[in-house]
């Protein structure tokens, strides 16, 4: 894997699994901000799944010097696509282009295994949402292009509660 300004990225280990829980909880503080206190209050993710997604290889770590884990990326590998499941930096390391180089890694797990695209679910208007990932190389995907899998992913977000009015599917096509 890459290594970008001291950052070094590599697929997690069992080991990352308190620390991947503990970045996700941090990270979703920020959305008192934003008036989203359901997000912030959320517990993170269940130890189960984030060793099963490790298991998986699915989930990249990246670390500082020190070898701390200061950001991941969670995705889900699909027949024709990489779904993007969750992103997370440390709010210490956020502005260091983390976030965007954990897409990259992304893409390039992607294009080894000949998927031409990555996709994902996120809310429309927090400035590190829709409007970041717009300027990393994704688009909106309008409702009527929305395939069986992404409408039974939107059915699953309405399950747990989250308002599908204020998200949107994003696309980013990969050569």
């Amino acid at each position: 894997m890459q290594n970008t300004e001291s950052i070094t990225f590599r697929f997690a280990a069992l080991h990352d699994a308190g620390l991947i829980r503990t970045i996700e909880f941090e990270a979703g503080q920020r959305f008192v901000g934003v008036d989203m206190t359901g997000i912030a209050d959320a517990p993170p993710m269940e130890f189960d799944l984030v060793n099963r997604k490790i298991a998986a290889r699915e989930i990249i770590v990246a670390e500082d010097r020190d070898e701390v884990c200061v950001g991941f990326v969670m995705f889900e590998m699909q027949p024709v696509r990489i779904y993007i499941q969750e992103l997370d930096v440390l709010t210490s390391h956020a502005g260091r282009r983390i976030g965007a180089a954990l897409i990259e890694q992304v893409a390039q797990h992607a294009g080894a295994h000949h998927l031409k695209q990555l996709v994902l679910s996120t809310f429309r208007e927090v400035p590190w949402n829709a409007p970041y990932y717009r300027r990393l190389g994704f688009h909106d995907i309008e409702e009527a292009e929305l395939d069986a899998a992404l409408i039974a992913r939107r059915d699953a977000h309405l399950a747990r509660g989250l308002d599908e009015s204020k998200r949107v599917f994003m696309r980013r096509d990969l050569a």
